[in-house]
């Protein structure tokens, strides 16, 4: 029987430089999406707390008072607590150091990166995990290529210009489901995705969740980016807020 996650890891912790200005005075994910009044966070924790998960831990840094201080005030949906790295642990570390305050570190856990906004079925995603006997599963998505593409026939003739198509490649979405021995499984210091999950690959035991077609997913890295959702927003792509 698939065993849903209630906990989630939130990582919070990057400077967010190339989201500036708008990251001058505050972290990435206390952003806001304009025309949701909401930041990035708060979108988050929602969508887990729809999906079942009762416990986050979020792991902060730059301007980590900030943060703190939105939480502290805000109506949250579910019980959150925050640590903060003393010192730059990486990628990695700080995934690890954020799971050591995990409330029932004996069972699995979800993850998100803190410049996600998305919705999908996470127990889908769980139930995925569970089905490929995983120790990690990382969320697929196929962003839309930022520019038009070019199609034309094998004579180099033009036959049309396709605007933003979806990328012909699956990346990284940022989302994770985690079993309990993951955490032992993570560096002190440094980039899991270059020591642990190269590890897993090698011994198929880590797998990967193509989002369902129609799934929203944005990574809010650049003022671009925020504008983008913004649109997406006004012309009803994301109706769940």
């Amino acid at each position: 029987m698939t065993q849903h996650p209630t906990q989630a890891v939130i990582l919070a912790g990057g400077q967010g430089s190339r989201l500036r200005p708008y990251t001058d005075d505050r972290p990435k994910p206390m952003v806001e999406i304009p025309g949701t009044g909401v930041p990035i966070i708060g979108h988050q924790l929602a969508w887990l707390a729809a999906e079942g998960v009762t416990d986050v831990v979020v792991s902060s840094g730059h301007l980590a008072e900030v943060l703190e201080e939105w939480l502290a005030k805000a109506e949250l949906p579910c019980h959150v607590t925050t640590v903060t790295e003393k010192e730059p642990l990486g990628r990695g570390g700080g995934l690890k150091f954020a799971a050591r305050s995990l409330p029932r570190p004996e069972e699995p856990w979800y993850a998100t990166n803190g410049d996600i906004w998305t919705r999908f079925s996470l127990r889908e995603m769980a139930a995925f995990h569970t089905e490929r006997d995983a120790t990690a599963t990382l969320a697929l998505a196929r962003p839309r290529i930022p520019w038009g593409a070019v199609e034309t026939d094998e004579f180099g003739h033009v036959l049309d210009f396709i605007e933003a198509p979806p990328s012909p490649y699956l990346i990284n979405a940022g989302v994770y489901v985690f079993s309990p021995r993951f955490t032992g499984l993570l560096p002190e210091r440094g980039d899991h995705e270059r020591t642990t999950f190269p590890r897993l690959a090698r011994e198929r035991a880590l797998a990967g969740f193509p989002l369902p077609q129609g799934s929203y997913w944005r990574a809010i890295d650049t003022a671009k980016d925020l504008m983008e959702a913004a649109r997406e927003l006004a012309r009803g792509e994301r109706r769940d807020g």
